[in-house]
Formats: C-alpha cells, structure tokens, sequence
C-alpha cells in the first residue's frame, strides 16, 4: 500500500515462503532442502509475474539466504534487502525526533535473555549477527 501512494502506477506481486524462516531457524539455509525450496517459491513468482525487476526480501531471516536465492533469481532483477532500509529510517526518524535521541545512550552494552536453551539461542544469534555474544536464560 506505501509503495501504490508513492508510485500509483506500480505493480507489487506478493509470494508467501512459509518455509524459508524454518529453514534458516534449523540451519539448514544452505542445504539441498534450501535449494528445493527456494527455487520453488521464485520460480512460482517468476510464473505469476515474469516481468518483475524489484524483489524485496521481507523478513530478517531471508539474508541467509541469499546465495541461494540470487542463484534462481535472474541476473535482471534487482534484490532488495530490508535491513540497510531499516537503519537508515531509524537513523531519519531519529534525526527530526531529537527528543528521542536525547533518550537514547551511547556506547552501551547489550544483554541477550531468551526462553530457550543459551547455547542454542547464541548459535543462532552468531549468525545473524556476524559476532560471538552471550546469552542468558531466563524463565517467564
């Protein structure tokens, strides 16, 4: 709808990949499964709409993968990622809320709680976040 009132002319092809956030919560984005269903998902895209130039990846998990989908992809179409846009709104959003800004500290620390076991939890989080960090659990 955001993207209709900016460009009233545009056209946005919607495809649901229920699978792709398992398959990278199970690390297995590049596994043969990987494969299957990603070339699934754009394949069933491409036949619904084969003129498409824009892809949006919608999810934080579909990063991962990447590599694959960039392979059934055609070289022609230009692959979005969301997190570059969502910093840089934050980074806008901040800047005409100066209020905000004042709130927030600098050079702070981050602790990770989770429900489920730490080990996982810090496996799992190694790879979205490019880094080694600890994790506490925590019961609710």
């Amino acid at each position: 709808l955001e993207l209709a009132k900016l460009w009233p002319d545009i056209k946005v092809t919607g495809e649901a990949c229920p699978m792709w956030v398992p398959l990278v919560e199970n690390e297995e984005y590049d596994s043969p499964g990987a494969d299957y269903f990603v070339r699934q998902r754009i394949e069933n895209l491409l036949r619904r709409d084969p003129l498409i130039d824009n892809v949006i990846l919608g999810c934080t998990h579909y990063p991962l993968l990447l590599g694959k989908i960039r392979q059934y992809m055609p070289e022609s179409v230009h692959i979005i990622e969301q997190g570059h846009y969502v910093a840089q709104s934050l980074k806008d959003y901040l800047h005409r809320h100066p209020e905000m800004r004042e709130r927030l500290t600098e050079g702070g620390s981050a602790r990770f709680l989770t429900t489920e076991l730490a080990e996982a939890f810090q496996q799992k989080a190694t790879i979205f976040m490019g880094e080694e960090l600890e994790a506490e659990r925590v019961q609710l």
